[in-house]
């Protein structure tokens, strides 16, 4: 049995689908709600999956969700960057200790494998590019220095008790299903309507991963006996503007909008992410991994899920 954490998530969802056509029995743990739903999972028949409903941030829900499984992949986090300005507490909660209980219920029932998900935010502005995982760590923001803190923890745990952990740091993964606080779909939904575009910088680059390449670099990891105590990033290696990606986004949907800037969702300077661009040599080297899916392709896939889902997104609404 192998366990997902953030199962209901844009891209637990996806990689519950992936482990799944692969065979796989999978346990996906899901942020308990008084709806009773699974979030993304909600309504996909997908044979083999045992969902439930827990609280990451409690040991004990943890544990139980645990115990029976020989692998977990980690990706229950709190990721909105805007939203760790905010509530900067509650990412200490989730993603530091909501990732210790899932490292010491792997320790205690001896699993085999955990896989924990880190993100390119943890390097901060790149020193240098494209950038490799012996790059410095940089706590920009609140989320990320709950990510590295996190990070860290899965470390010690490898070095100190011998739990086979790795690491996995994917670049900026997009997909069907992603919400609106990120930028490409926000962008679609916008371009979708009458108004102008709304965005914050946009001269930062980012390195662009469509979610099923991303889902496939967890499994690679994951069953992967040369990963073991290893911090891999996952990333195309090729870079774009926010701008540039906005201008493609506008052309490939046939559109002209305005693109203004809002002061609301620009981060504040020393806090902005300008540069990441990933070298993920690394992974392909010790498992072949590499992104299969281009970058227009993956975007015209998710243009296609925003319009059929542009009704429920509330695209007029800025989500931190």
């Amino acid at each position: 049995m192998l366990l997902v954490t953030g199962a209901g998530g844009f891209i637990g969802s996806h990689l519950v689908e992936l482990l799944a056509a692969e065979g796989h029995e999978v346990r996906a743990f899901v942020h308990y709600n008084s709806r009773g739903d699974a979030a993304h999972l909600e309504g996909l028949d997908i044979p083999g999956v045992e969902i439930v409903s827990g609280e990451i941030q409690d040991p004990f829900s943890v544990r139980a969700a645990v115990e029976g499984c020989s692998m977990v992949f980690h990706l229950a986090a709190l990721i909105g960057i805007p939203y760790s300005y905010v509530a900067p507490q509650s990412y200490v909660a989730t993603n530091v200790n909501g990732t210790l209980n899932v490292l010491e219920a792997a320790r205690s029932v001896g699993v085999e494998r955990v896989v924990h998900t880190s993100t390119s935010e943890t390097y901060g502005t790149a020193r240098y590019t494209p950038i490799d995982e012996a790059h410095p760590l940089q706590g920009q923001s609140p989320y990320s220095a709950t990510k590295i803190g996190a990070d860290k923890l899965a470390e010690s745990y490898w070095r100190s008790f011998d739990v086979p952990v790795t690491t996995l740091r994917p670049f900026n993964t997009f997909g069907p299903r992603q919400s609106l606080r990120a930028v490409i779909p926000t962008i679609i939904a916008q371009a979708l309507g009458d108004g102008p575009i709304r965005l914050g910088s946009r001269t930062p680059v980012r390195d662009f991963t469509f979610v099923e390449d991303t889902a496939r670099a967890f499994l690679a990891a994951g069953t992967s006996d040369a990963t073991v105590g290893e911090t891999l990033n996952a990333g195309s290696g090729k870079g774009i503007t926010i701008g540039e990606l906005a201008d493609l986004i506008l052309d490939m949907l046939g559109v002209e909008r305005e693109i203004l800037t809002d002061d609301d969702r620009v981060r504040p300077e020393a806090s902005e992410v300008f540069e990441l661009l990933a070298d993920a040599h690394r992974l392909h080297e010790l498992c072949g991994w590499a992104p299969q899916v281009p970058l227009r392709d993956g975007l015209a896939r998710t243009a296609a899920w925003v319009e059929q889902n542009i009704a429920a997104l509330k695209p007029g609404v800025y989500n931190v």
